[in-house]
Formats: C-alpha cells, sequence, structure tokens
C-alpha cells in the first residue's frame, strides 16, 4: 500500500548532503541485529506490538464499548494524552474527525479529544456540553497520569452537581489492578460502578494505537479495526519473514535516519505530509520519535509539517536555511481529484494553466515539487506515496514507523520503551502542585 524511496537522500543524487553507498550499507549491516531481535521478541511473546496485527480476540470488546458509547450520544469526550490520545486521534482523522471545514459536519456523536490541559478550553467545554447525552472516556495506561485524572475529576463533579448518572456516562481504559500498586484512575472511577477496558499491559501508550486505545474511537466512528491490523501485518511481514535489512521498509528508514545523522549530522527528521488527514498522524509521529529515541544525548529531533501550506510557513528555512535535517515527504493518489476549475474562472485569475484541473492536481504537483527542489538544494529526501488513505495504508504507515523508531533505537543503543526524563518532569510537577517548594 505504500511505496517508499531513498533515491533523493543518495549523495549520487545530490550531492555531499546525501548519504553515501558506503554508509547506508553499513547502517543497513547493523540492522540486521535489530532485526534478528525483533523476530526472536515475536517468537517468545517479548513485544506485545508484533502480535497486534493478527489478532483478533479483542475486537468483539471494542466494538460492544463503542456501541454503548455511541448509543443516544451527542458528544463522546477522550481524556488523556501524549500516547493515549495521539493514536486514537490519527485513526479518528481517517473519518473525518479535525479535518478543516468538514470534522463538525459528520454525522453521528461528535468526537472530542481534550490531549491538553488547558483550563479556559476544559471549563467552556463542560459548561457547553449537553452532559445527559455526553459520554466521558478517561485513559491512561499506569492510571497515574497528572492531566486525565484532573480532567476526570472536573468532569465527575460536573456531572454529579447535576445528578447525571456517572455509571452510564463514563469508561475508563487502564491497565489491570496490580497488587501493591496503586491505580489512581480505577480509584477514582470505579466506587462510582464507571466499566473499565483493560490496557494491554504489554504495549506502551506511544506504541498503543492499534490496541483498545487507539481502536475505540476508530470504532465509534465506523472504521474497520480488522482492515487497520492487516494493514500493519503488511508492514511487519518482511521482518517476520527474515527478509534482509534492505528488504524492509522499516529498517532502510532507520538505516537512514541513523546514518545521515552519525555521517552528516543531520539532526532533525522533518516529515511532511500532503493531506489533511494526515495532520494528527505527524503529531503521533513527533511524539513517538522524540520520547523513543532521546536519550543519553542521543537521538534526532523530529519536526511536523502538512503540505500544502507549511510550504508557505517553512519551506524557505528548509531549503536556504542550516543543513541539519532529512526529510519525509508523504504524498497520496490525490492527482484528479476534488473540485475542477472551470477554465474561463482560471483565465480571470490569471492562471490559465489551472482551467480544467482539480484540486487535487495541484496538490499532487506541490508534492512532487516539494521534494525535488528540496534534492535540488541538496537536502536528502525520503519519499512515501500512498495510493489511498484508508484503513489499511494507515495501518501499514503506523506499524512501519513502530517498527522505523524501534530499529533506530536499537542502531542508537537506547531503550525505545521507557521515558526517564518524562516521569522526572511528572514527579516534580505534581511537587509544586501541593506546594511543597
Amino acid at each position: 500500500m505504500i511505496t517508499q524511496s531513498i533515491d533523493l537522500a543518495r549523495e549520487t543524487e545530490i550531492g555531499s548532503h546525501g548519504i553515501s553507498d558506503a554508509a547506508l550499507e553499513q547502517a543497513l549491516a547493523r540492522c540486521e541485529a535489530a532485526l534478528e531481535w525483533l523476530r526472536a521478541r515475536h517468537a517468545d511473546n517479548g513485544l506485545r506490538l508484533l502480535h497486534l496485527p493478527a489478532e483478533r480476540g479483542d475486537l468483539p470488546a471494542v466494538e460492544a464499548a463503542a456501541n454503548a458509547l455511541a448509543e443516544g450520544a451527542t458528544d463522546i469526550v477522550f481524556l488523556g494524552t501524549g500516547g493515549s490520545s495521539l493514536g486514537g486521534q490519527t485513526l479518528a482523522q481517517l473519518a473525518g474527525y479535525a479535518v478543516p471545514g468538514v470534522g463538525s459536519l459528520r454525522v453521528g456523536p461528535r468526537i472530542h479529544f481534550m490531549d491538553n490541559l488547558d483550563p479556559m478550553s476544559f471549563a467552556l467545554l463542560l459548561a457547553r456540553l449537553p452532559l445527559a447525552t455526553s459520554r466521558f472516556v478517561a485513559i491512561s495506561k499506569s492510571g497515574g497520569t497528572g492531566e486525565t485524572l484532573m480532567q476526570t475529576a472536573a468532569a465527575l463533579s460536573v456531572c454529579k452537581a447535576q445528578n447525571v448518572a456517572i455509571d452510564e456516562v463514563f469508561l475508563g481504559l487502564s491497565e489491570p489492578a496490580k497488587p501493591g500498586k496503586r491505580n489512581a484512575l480505577r480509584d477514582l472511577l470505579e466506587p462510582e460502578g464507571v466499566a473499565f477496558l483493560d490496557h494491554d499491559t504489554g504495549v506502551g501508550g506511544r506504541f498503543s494505537a492499534l490496541t483498545n486505545v487507539g481502536l475505540l474511537p476508530a470504532a465509534i466512528l465506523g472504521l474497520d479495526m480488522v482492515a487497520l491490523r492487516e494493514g500493519a501485518a503488511s508492514a511487519l511481514a518482511p521482518v517476520l519473514a527474515g527478509k534482509p535489512a534492505r528488504e524492509v521498509p522499516a529498517a532502510l528508514g532507520a538505516a537512514l535516519s541513523v546514518a545521515l545523522a552519525e555521517d552528516k549530522g543531520k539532526s532533525i527528521s522533518a516529515v511532511m505530509a500532503y493531506a489533511d488527514r494526515l495532520e494528527k498522524f505527524v503529531k503521533w509521529y513527533v511524539q513517538l520519535w522524540a520520547e523513543s529515541l532521546g536519550k543519553d544525548g542521543k537521538g534526532t529531533t523530529p519536526l511536523g509539517a502538512l503540505g500544502p501550506v507549511d510550504q508557505h510557513s517553512q519551506l524557505q528555512l528548509f531549503i536556504a536555511g542550516p543543513r541539519d535535517k532529512l526529510f519525509t515527504v508523504i504524498t497520496t493518489a490525490v492527482a484528479g481529484k476534488g473540485p475542477a476549475i472551470d477554465p474561463a474562472l482560471a483565465k480571470r485569475a490569471g492562471e490559465p494553466d489551472f482551467g480544467g484541473k482539480t484540486i487535487g492536481d495541484l496538490v499532487a504537483a506541490q508534492g512532487r515539487a516539494t521534494a525535488e527542489t528540496l534534492a535540488k538544494n541538496g537536502c536528502p529526501v525520503r519519499t512515501m506515496h500512498l495510493d489511498t488513505i484508508d484503513e489499511r495504508s494507515l495501518g501499514e504507515l503506523l506499524m512501519h514507523f513502530m517498527l522505523e523508531t524501534i530499529i533506530a533505537a536499537q542502531l542508537l543503543g537506547v531503550d525505545a520503551f521507557d521515558q526517564p526524563a518524562v516521569e522526572e518532569g511528572k514527579v516534580l510537577a505534581k511537587r509544586y502542585l501541593a506546594g511543597k517548594e
């Protein structure tokens, strides 16, 4: 479903800022150990993520919860931040959520992801929601995420004040309770009779898009959960088949990124997607890459951009600024799609070549032009093309980048699955909130 090319990142194509054949081959050789590690973790069930594409037994529970939430609801509010939200938003955008000019017009319950803790926004939401027909889904893997607890407690208070039946309008999603370990979200909601879905204990938040964390909003919006996982299986297949690194797209991407960082000083990984429905995906990628790789003084800095709009805000810097970036330009088959332009109006506007063309024709041309312009100016570019944006292609794209991130972490010698610096900040914020310093 996805075509990847690194031709415009090669030294032979763009000059000294591109990757040399020798450096790329060395990085690909190092990837072989990472691929062996992934196959071993699949075999010993040591990495749950690798079994999700083939799993189906958890889907009926997700479907049942989605149906129960949607029944009689005008609004469904997801409370969670970071990995507890971005994967769901990425999938929801496929169905039109947060697509400019379109998202608010969808039929069915309105979907709200309150992922950023902002007092003004949340107070306004609670004041305007029709609480009797609203539903709240509180998501935290550990159950201890401060932002989620704050929002959940505030929503509980407002609903109680209006005599809303808490057990009918709330759902929790968190790890099962563990002996001797507190789960604050369960402690908050279970005494109210609120039901819970169990968060997969073996999948971290930023890798959870294909678990019930991401699939629940997808199911509410009518997306095909099986197709999402089938797409993910496509990205995983060459790994499990024992293909060499150069034939595994995720390994090729990781090798390119790490080799350019080590050999050419490309410390920034810029991803620019040419589709509104991939805007949340780009944000999901930024968290995944940053939080997984930024450790021990290592990693590259992810930068998200959306085409064509960011051609007008960032492309000047990309082309004429510091040569410290690897670019990934993601395009889709939009040529011939969208409204067609009347030739007479095109001529009147001074753009006669627009006549008879569609908006999709222009977007396709811009995506191609951006990649080629960057390359002609000596900037390394990887291109990725999706024939269509649907459940299968998005599932494949998500799994591709999760695998690419894990392989890159192996090359860098860091743990892709922890986030010690983030945890330190959480602890300090709670101390300040308690007035201890």
